[in-house]
């Protein structure tokens, strides 16, 4: 799944996205540095791809020719952390409940 850097909702790309593209819900760049997967805040130059040129800013559409779309897991309903955090603090709860 692919997500939004800026509004955090899902794009549904039928390719690689170009230059121009755009959330439809936000309407903001998708080709940007803050949507690729090489991007790493952490580094350097921010970005993992070290032939890649500095983009200054990194949420504006560029030319890097490096872009690779940005993978999210699914987490879908049955897998989120607040589930499984649910479902271990249930499970904490039965082992100690008070007998009446």
């Amino acid at each position: 799944m692919n997500l939004c850097h800026h509004c955090g909702k899902e794009l549904r790309l039928p390719g690689p996205p170009a230059r121009t593209d755009a959330c439809p819900s936000c309407f903001s760049d998708v080709k940007v540095c803050l949507n690729c997967s090489y991007f790493d805040p952490g580094l350097n130059n921010q970005c993992r791809e070290p032939q890649a040129e500095w983009q200054t800013d990194k949420a504006k559409a560029n030319f890097c020719e490096f872009f690779e779309i940005r993978h999210v897991a699914d987490l879908g309903s049955g897998g989120g952390a607040q589930s499984k955090a649910r479902n271990a603090r249930d499970a904490f709860d039965q082992l100690f409940k008070k007998k009446p």
